[in-house]
């Protein structure tokens, strides 16, 4: 489910790219204001591409959270529990204070004993 719906989002995220490149510019922007015309000849394609787009970024959250709420209710099945995943929940993780993983006390030294003899 989670894969038709992430082919989905990227099927429409091309459309949408490919929408926008397709609308004629409307402000001044980078357009040099040279040999600018209408390609199609009709002002209601605008409209069209312009309502097509938005349709499309509607289309692009509401899928976007549609993925984020079937990964989530599916518990991690799909990626979640692979044996990589499980020996790094195992593993205990640094403490962020420097302190070492081992908790034993360092065994105490004593200190060597110094040359009397030398005079």
């Amino acid at each position: 489910m989670v894969t038709f719906l992430i082919i989905l989002l990227i099927i429409a995220c091309v459309a949408l790219g490919l929408f926008v490149l397709i609308q004629n510019p409307k402000g001044g922007g980078l357009v040099t204001g040279g040999g600018s015309t209408n390609m199609f000849g009709v002002q209601r394609t605008g409209d069209v591409l312009e309502k097509g787009s938005w349709v499309l970024l509607v289309a692009i959250v509401i899928l976007s959270l549609a993925i984020t709420t079937v990964s989530k209710n599916s518990g991690g099945t799909a990626v979640g529990n692979s044996a990589i995943q499980e020996r790094l929940n195992k593993t205990p993780s640094p403490s962020p204070l420097g302190n070492s993983l081992n908790t034993a006390k360092p065994a105490a030294t004593t200190p060597a004993k110094t040359d009397t003899t030398k005079k």
